[in-house]
């Protein structure tokens, strides 16, 4: 890939106290018509943060960020042009936001009232992230561009992969002076229809393709989870993390319980997994989970109004593909944490409800903030 060199001003002048030099992709890489619609990349700098996202799906392609030295590397997993996106090898939800529902439905089926609605079952017979093509797979439209800020917006159109309701979103991507990757959702609906998107960018605090991220240091904010089958659909249990691998309340290394023998990671194959939130307000900016990477300082805290987080531990990646760099995307060698409300809440009356009447307004926020220590 070509080297180009982007050189990050500050906008206050009292606030800059270094240059700093990071690898940008080239936006030609990206330039191009999907469904009859303009894919583009955009680059949004601020603090001492720089991010490379394009239209098509949401993806965030790039996010620099520097170590306790200083040096930048870029901690997110993607790729270095448009083509490799849409005749993907591997992956499908790089960077992407994820939705109408993420996470998945059983079976590819919920009933609203009397009306049972089918989706495309794309996941071991369930329905994962909006089935074949789902938030991720569609350009969405440019509302507005600055130096730090992008806001999409996408119709989901009534009866697309077999979804209920003509759904208007917007989202918003921002960078902010304190080191913050702020993500905001608003979502309307004509007809009632369950909603839960979420963001899937995929982190690893060393760089991407660096190594393992079982050495990473992770924090989640919960002391239960909702225990799932071999195929990932919860039980409907609420389940106590007390004496579990599944226990973060205490900060402690990712890999440290993996060879724990218990069902839960067997049918995840390792952590992929929802927990519940032990949240203080019903719907406030609240901490719900936090990583360090001690070899280069990196720190990662994640905040949001949502009720729940799905983390996983990049289980299913197998090193066949090659991220923007040349460099091999490996088992566990990436996370996502993917704030959410529960997966498959349409059929379970005993989950806080995802269900989304005309006249209401969905909201979602969530915050990656990065500092050094």
């Amino acid at each position: 890939m070509k080297k180009i060199f982007f050189m990050a001003l500050c906008l206050a002048a009292a606030a800059c106290t270094s240059v700093k030099e990071v690898e940008l992709i080239p936006a030609s890489s990206f330039e191009t018509e999907v469904d009859g619609k303009q894919v583009s990349l955009y680059t949004l700098a601020a603090g001492d943060l720089t991010m490379q996202v394009t239209n098509f799906g949401g993806r965030v392609v790039t996010l620099w960020t520097p170590d306790k030295d200083g040096n930048y590397e870029d901690i997110v997993l993607g790729y270095n042009n448009i083509e490799t996106y849409l005749n993907n090898p591997g992956e499908r939800f790089l960077g992407a936001v994820v939705g109408p529902y993420a996470n998945r439905i059983a079976n590819g089926t919920y009933t609203i009232g009397e009306e049972t609605y089918t989706f495309p079952q794309n996941n071991n017979g369930q329905t994962l992230h909006g089935g074949l093509k789902g938030l991720d797979l569609v350009v969405w439209d440019v509302e507005e561009v600055t130096d730090s800020t992008l806001v999409l917006s996408y119709l989901h159109e009534d009866g697309a992969e077999g979804m209920p309701g003509n759904l208007k979103i917007v989202m918003t991507y921002a960078l902010t002076s304190d080191n913050e990757f702020k993500v905001d959702y608003l979502a309307e609906t004509d007809k009632s229809t369950h909603v839960n998107i979420s963001h899937h960018s995929f982190f690893n605090l060393k760089g991407e393709g660096n190594g393992t991220i079982n050495d990473h240091i992770l924090y989640i904010n919960a002391s239960n989870t909702t225990p799932v089958n071999a195929a990932l659909i919860p039980s409907g249990e609420i389940a106590d993390v007390t004496g579990t691998p599944f226990d973060f309340r205490q900060a402690k290394a990712i890999g440290q319980d993996l060879e724990v023998e218990n069902e839960q990671l067997a049918n995840g194959g390792g952590y992929d997994h929802n927990w519940i939130l032990d949240r203080q307000t019903a719907d406030q900016m609240e901490l719900a989970a936090s990583v360090y990477e001690p070899a280069s300082g990196r720190f990662m805290e994640v905040y949001t109004d949502q009720p729940a987080l799905q983390f996983y531990g990049g289980n299913f990646f197998d090193g066949t593909t090659e991220g923007k760099y040349g460099k091999a995307l490996r088992y566990r060698e990436s996370m996502a944490l993917e704030t959410q409300k529960y997966p498959d809440t349409p059929n379970h009356s005993n989950f806080p409800s995802t269900l989304l009447n005309p006249g209401e307004t969905y909201t979602h926020s969530c915050v990656y903030r990065f500092s050094v220590k």
